[in-house]
């Protein structure tokens, strides 16, 4: 079983781990943000500068900061990856609908296709709610619709149950998915309908499935008989400190198929509630959006002593959207995951972008969070409905294995690409300093 490392105190402490993880992570290019993050006594309520801290500290290059934070993880938590004393079986399930040979986005009860989509992916650029390369590689892959068909990949779904996840839109266009997720998941999962194949790990005498936390050998055993290439797939999620081990066990699983084969490609997505260095035309609308405020916005920031309506860039152009609800586990299981696909697309095929803020069932099951996001609108942001958000990264992600790019001279430079941000990126506002009014907002308007 992954556990955390017994910190000073003969704890095993997932706070301590953080700390000591980001301070590593840190020390390669700002000792003394190493040290003062170090100096955190609440990692629980002090999270939140360190990780800001490594964005700031990481504007030159970024690769020598997600190389040194993936060393912590390893040094830190070792994981072994032993024989498994029972492999796993196999089962396929073949899928009998039609395939689809289109790109089509659902979006507020329309099938979006043709001149209606590329009308929207318009309006969302226009409206700095996703980035134009975003726009750019969702018009590529309607024009190349033979791109849906990804009979030549295996596209393995670590968390396959995942409201995020591109299972529908993969069985859909009639690709194989090897889907990983806990066997209670197993029932929702072979529910999807499309013309694709499932196939997932079992063990006789229970539904299919696996605990990557207790049976990552027998996984990884599994996934390296796997005939055909391999994008392995991060959209594994668990409250709590279990989402920080589950991260550092799906990192583990990457680097040893990796070394085993030389067929896997990795993909991920990352949140927007996250620190980003952004592109200059999200920090000019935001500016513009900022100078052209209501008076009543800046009567508000006004009596609030500044603490409410902060301008979103007021030196350096990151975007600092962390949420202090998500917690640090979150927060640094979402940066393994970006570190290491820095790291990898320096030597391999890497899909990686910024998944929209979406209604799933983990985020609206916080009520704060749920009731910020009802009142987002308010201030440019828009709330992504799964069904179109879990599509839309889909498509980047047949657009990213089918175009892959080298790498750029920086790391942030590559997390911007294709972003779909959902305008928090280009809102007037510090997110962290609007969050409350929105949630207050949409409390009164969801009665």
């Amino acid at each position: 079983m992954i556990d955390f490392p017994v910190d000073e105190s003969g704890r095993r402490s997932s706070a301590s781990f953080g700390r000591h993880v980001v301070a590593d992570a840190l020390r390669v290019a700002d000792p003394a943000a190493a040290d003062a993050t170090l100096a955190v006594t609440d990692w629980r309520r002090g999270y939140l500068g360190p990780f800001r801290a490594l964005m700031s500290a990481g504007l030159p290059d970024g690769y020598d900061i997600a190389a040194a934070g993936l060393a912590s993880v390893r040094s830190r938590m070792p994981v072994e990856i032993a024989p498994p004393s029972q492999p796993f079986e196999t089962i396929t399930v073949d899928g009998d609908a039609p395939r689809e040979t289109e790109v089509v986005l659902p979006y507020r009860g329309q099938a979006l296709r043709g001149a209606e989509l590329l009308r929207r992916l318009e309006a969302w650029t226009a409206a700095g709610v996703i980035e134009q390369s975003c726009a750019d590689a969702v018009r590529e892959v309607a024009a190349n619709p033979d791109w849906l068909d990804l009979s030549d990949q295996r596209l393995v779904m670590l968390g396959a149950g995942a409201e995020m996840g591109p299972l529908p839109a993969v069985l859909a266009w009639g690709g194989t998915v090897v889907a990983v997720d806990l066997p209670r998941v197993w029932e929702r999962v072979a529910a999807v309908p499309g013309a694709g194949r499932l196939i997932a790990p079992v063990r006789p005498g229970r539904a299919p499935g696996a605990d990557l936390l207790a049976e990552l050998g027998a996984v990884a055993h599994w996934l390296e008989g796997i005939e055909g290439r391999l994008v392995l797939g991060n959209y594994v999620y668990a409250p709590g400190p279990a989402y920080a081990k589950l991260s550092v066990a799906v990192d583990a699983l990457a680097v040893r198929l990796r070394e085993r084969r030389d067929d896997v490609a990795l993909a991920f997505l990352a949140t927007p509630t996250d620190v980003f260095a952004v592109p200059p035309g999200a920090v000019a609308l935001s500016r513009s959006r900022f100078e052209s405020r209501s008076r009543r916005a800046r009567v508000t920031g006004a009596l609030s002593g500044g603490r409410l309506l902060q301008p979103n860039y007021a030196g350096e152009a990151i975007n600092d959207s962390l949420v202090p609800q998500q917690g640090p586990n979150y927060a640094l299981a979402k940066r393994i995951q970006r570190w290491r696909a820095s790291v990898t697309r320096r030597e391999g095929v890497v899909s990686f972008a910024v998944a929209p803020p979406t209604r799933t069932r983990s985020v609206t099951s916080n009520r704060l969070l749920a009731a910020a996001y009802a009142g987002a609108h308010l201030f440019d942001v828009e709330i992504f409905e799964p069904a179109t958000a879990n599509r839309l990264m889909a498509l980047l992600l047949v657009h990213q294995l089918r175009k892959p790019r080298p790498a750029a001279p920086a790391a942030w430079q590559d997390e911007a690409v294709s972003a779909a941000h959902g305008g928090l990126w280009t809102t007037a506002y510090r997110p962290r300093t609007a969050l409350g009014l929105a949630a207050v907002r949409g409390l009164v308007t969801s009665r």
